[in-house]
């Protein structure tokens, strides 16, 4: 079927059998999973249900806006019908999303080249509309009777994560609208705003500072809160004609400004919603160094960052690609080694035992919390949380391939997803 056939229902072939493979090479996919694995009840029927993903069970898979549906086998051939329900955005929520999502450079064109910029998650998170599925989101339903997950429908999500890893508008047609409508919004508001006057003029509104003091005391009630800007304040350009101060980058001036603006409009965002959680871990210096550099700033202020925390060039640019992947603990896992014991070392070896079926198991060569698959250049990391991280060898070091995943056959697929070209 033609994806535009039918904006309200897509129908996906059954996929054939992921023998030795994973479910989910892109970090919105290992989410997806994420969301089934940590909230199902009973880890048996989510590996039930990845065997008989693996082994070709799933029939066709129907997505239409809050629900996916398939046909699943038993190995005994008992046939069941599994459904996965996911709640819609609102009309509102959707209007805020594509809002942002035509606010930065660039999301329009990834969402098109089936990419889901992480940016626009985050933001759409900071305004109170989550895509992608946490923990509970994902309600199972099967005429098997189960009322948690069962292997039917578990079978169904790992299925659904090779759909999402191929097409994230798969997800946006699950929250409710597909890709003809999500197209045709988000160029219309991008024309629109392309189009727009740059400033916006208009009177101050609200009462002069002066005037406010010499009235003495506010009396209640006080006013309501203001509303939540669109966007994060501009700092103003130093690019100026004559030549800075000694000692004055305005280059790095410039990318500190933007980058507290941006805080400043999520500390703002989080006050406004009071159901939102704030606790955040303190950084170290070099995890915030991190952090900045992950802010793409220009090649100097990257050199002074990477100065100030004591790495060369190559180490900072391997943090911000862990950074990027899950932030300070997968920062942890890129630069700590540690040795696995007790009931976390059993918990690692029982989840490696069950991941793959006997002949599909790779020779693995174990240091830490590190297992290397023998005679390639791929490499599974325990953090310290008990999920799996993907590295692949690149240039004689071992860098990130990708996110975490509570699967280490999951993980392990990742390191096989990255372009021959990067590793050459």
């Amino acid at each position: 079927m033609n994806r535009y056939d039918n904006d309200t229902e897509r129908t996906f072939a059954a996929l054939p059998p992921a023998r030795g493979q994973g479910f989910a090479r892109t970090w919105w996919g290992q989410a997806w999973l994420r969301a089934l694995e940590d909230a199902a009840l009973d880890s048996g029927q989510v590996k039930t249900g990845r065997r008989l993903a693996r082994a070709g069970a799933v029939g066709a898979v129907s997505v239409r806006p809050g629900r996916i549906t398939a046909v699943v086998q038993d190995r005994d051939r008992t046939a069941h019908r599994a459904d996965v329900l996911l709640e819609e955005l609102s009309a509102e929520q959707w209007d805020r999303f594509l809002e942002l999502a035509v606010e930065r450079a660039g999301h329009v064109a990834a969402l098109v080249d089936r990419e889901m910029p992480p940016h626009l998650v985050e933001d759409a998170a900071v305004a109170g509309i989550e895509l992608l599925p946490g923990l509970g989101d994902l309600e199972p339903r099967c005429d098997c009777g189960a009322w948690d997950h069962c292997g039917h429908t578990a079978a169904l999500c790992y299925q659904m994560a090779r759909l999402l890893d191929e097409d994230p508008f798969v997800l946006l047609l699950m929250r409710g609208r597909g890709e003809r409508a999500v197209v045709d919004a988000l160029q219309a508001r991008d024309a629109a705003s392309a189009s727009a006057p740059a400033e916006q003029s208009g009177a101050p509104v609200g009462v002069d500072a002066a005037e406010a003091y010499a009235a003495g005391d506010i009396l209640p009630p006080l006013p309501a809160p203001p509303e939540l800007p669109e966007l994060p304040g501009l700092p103003p350009s130093l690019d100026a004609e004559a030549p800075p101060a000694p000692g004055v980058d305005p280059a790095a001036l410039e990318f500190l400004a933007a980058r507290a603006a941006a805080a400043a409009h999520r500390m703002l965002a989080e006050a406004l919603r009071p159901d939102a959680d704030v606790s955040r871990p303190e950084l170290t210096v070099g995890q915030d160094a991190v952090r900045l550099a992950a802010g793409a700033p220009e090649r100097a202020v990257l050199e002074r960052l990477a100065d100030g925390s004591g790495r060369h060039r190559e180490d900072l640019a391997a943090a911000v690609r862990a950074w990027d992947q899950g932030g300070p603990a997968a920062l942890a896992v890129l630069e700590e080694e540690w040795t696995v014991e007790g009931d976390a070392l059993a918990r690692a070896r029982a989840a490696l035992e069950t991941a793959w079926d006997e002949e599909e198991r790779p020779a693995l060569r174990t240091r830490a919390n590190r297992w290397t698959v023998v005679g390639t250049s791929s490499q599974l990391r325990l953090g310290r949380d008990g999920r799996w991280w993907p590295y692949r060898e690149e240039r004689g070091r071992w860098l990130p391939a990708g996110g975490p995943a509570q699967d280490p056959a999951t993980a392990l697929a990742a390191t096989r997803a990255v372009p021959e070209e990067e590793t050459s």
